[in-house]
């Protein structure tokens, strides 16, 4: 049986590279080739772009109710059982995913969808009377043109989903460069877009080797059609793409890091926020950009809630989730991000911390979980994401204390607190410094009818909005009546 070989979709044709370029695609836990993926050449990648480009005139007068008809036909078909079924088998074999991940690679991308339609009532402008006598002044909300879009693995249909749609419906045309680790998977958007008729160009889908990657995203930044680039992904990364960027003064957008924090305080209902960070803290293995890695505790409820997140963390078990049910997650996605996880570890432990729940060792990729106590500022278990199943935990005397702990951080994308007290509830939640703070509840949540992101830093700026992905363009209508000009109103006319 051959394996799948995902290839280019450009100018609403699917294709090989023109190089005839491929690499393999391995599932984490087993190391087993699952599918091959085209790698885009430079030629390939400038043909993209050129696609969009001419497909952004059209496109950005094509009816609202057309555009928004065009998303929620999308949504239908990716809510089918077969596209369910399809989207599953991909994201298992590529990233080693769990039944549970359903929820973010179909169930939610499906409303997200639908909630990205409805976003075409956001697209109006205004108008008013101008400041010199009988003009008027129209401001309309238009496309900006060419977009690239770089998604990650870890959540590939509905980060890509977020990458493409909101700024497709919003007059934009795009080009999609997938993560090398989840191709398959990610090429189902530009499947399900083509299926709902979305017209040739306006988005284009493109797959690189890890190799390549770097100048091929150099060369589309470098691109004069492309006018705004959005990358969800590492800080690391995220910074280089913005260098990049402002060589041309290209705006960008960026869902980076995560570092969530959750504060439990001494009245906290213990159990339940245990339950809640461990479920925030391992689900995918921690490869989530929202996933629970810093345990704040209050001294009353310390004893508490080491003991109810040690059961739980025991209980839980990494492996291969298509050879054993009962495994809670599978293989972090690569070798070396399984060993820098364990590195963190190793060097927090030998700068006075403490591993309370773990053996600090993998097997291949798989990494079971851990809880390390004793972690502080400055450690890197503490400062750096880690993307694994581990929590780093610390006792605090009192809530102001906890509160600076829970902003000792580079990153600003969610927080979790827990209090039986809704006037300290609030009163703490508006003093932690996160996009989103998540009260009595997992840091693993996301409302998809508000912006969702983090505050700056290492966790990355702007927003996946209307306005983002939008341009303001203002038209001044003059009066009839011809006014007195500067300069020539002291000239003659001819007669």
């Amino acid at each position: 049986m051959s394996l799948p070989a995902t290839r280019l979709f450009i100018d609403g044709e699917w294709r090989p590279s023109s190089t005839g370029a491929t690499y393999e695609v391995c599932n984490p836990n087993t190391g087993q080739v699952v599918g091959t993926a085209a790698s885009a050449s430079a030629g390939d990648c400038a043909s993209a772009v050129e696609a969009a480009a001419r497909a952004f005139p059209a496109w950005e007068q094509y009816p609202l109710p057309m555009r928004r008809d065009i998303l929620l036909r999308a949504a239908d078909v990716l809510a089918s059982d077969e596209y369910r079924a399809r989207v599953m088998d991909a994201v298992k074999e590529e990233t080693s995913a769990t039944d549970e991940t359903v929820v973010f690679n179909h169930a939610a991308p499906v409303n997200e969808l639908r909630a990205f339609a409805g976003a075409v009532a956001e697209l109006k402008g205004e108008t008013f009377v101008s400041g010199m006598s009988g003009g008027q002044v129209f401001v309309q909300r238009r496309g900006m043109g060419v977009v690239l879009s770089i998604a990650p693995w870890n959540a590939p249909i509905g980060l890509t989903l977020r990458a493409t749609a909101l700024p497709i419906v919003c007059g934009n045309t795009v080009v999609i460069k997938c993560s090398e680790v989840s191709p398959r998977t990610q090429a189902i958007v530009a499947e399900i877009f083509e299926k709902a008729g979305l017209p040739k160009g306006v988005l284009n889908f493109i797959s690189t080797s890890k190799e390549d990657s770097p100048a091929r995203v150099a060369e589309i930044i470098a691109h004069p059609a492309v006018r705004k680039i959005n990358f969800t992904g590492s800080d690391r990364v995220g910074r280089l793409i913005a260098a990049e960027a402002a060589k041309y003064l290209k705006p960008c957008v960026f869902e980076l890091g995560g570092k969530a924090p959750v504060v439990v305080l001494d009245d906290a209902d213990v159990p339940r926020a245990a339950r809640a960070i461990t479920s925030s803290a391992l689900l995918h293995g921690g490869q989530i950009c929202m996933s629970t890695e810093r345990v704040i505790v209050q001294a009353g409820a310390a004893e508490a809630l080491v003991g109810e997140l040690t059961s739980l963390f025991s209980q839980t078990k990494a492996g291969d989730p298509q050879a054993d049910a009962s495994v809670a997650y599978g293989a972090l996605f690569t070798e070396s991000s399984a060993e820098n996880v364990l590195g963190m570890i190793r060097e927090a432990v030998a700068e006075g911390a403490r591993v309370l729940l773990g053996d600090a060792k993998r097997e291949g990729n798989v990494v079971q979980p851990h809880i390390v106590t004793g972690v502080k500022p400055g450690m890197r278990l503490w400062d750096r994401e880690s993307f694994g199943p581990v929590v780093a935990l610390m006792e605090v005397d009192t809530v102001d204390d906890a509160v600076a702990m829970a902003n000792a951080s580079d990153y600003s994308l969610v927080a979790g607190l827990w209090t039986k007290n809704v006037h300290t509830a609030f009163d703490v939640a508006a003093r932690i410094r996160a996009g989103a703070t998540n009260i009595n509840g997992p840091t693993v949540h996301t409302e998809w009818m508000r912006i969702h992101g983090g505050l700056g830093s290492s966790t990355g700026y702007g927003h996946f909005t209307v306005e983002e992905w939008t341009e303001i363009r203002t038209v001044i209508l003059h009066p009839a009546k011809e006014p007195s000009y500067l300069i020539t109103s002291s000239l003659s006319r001819k007669p």
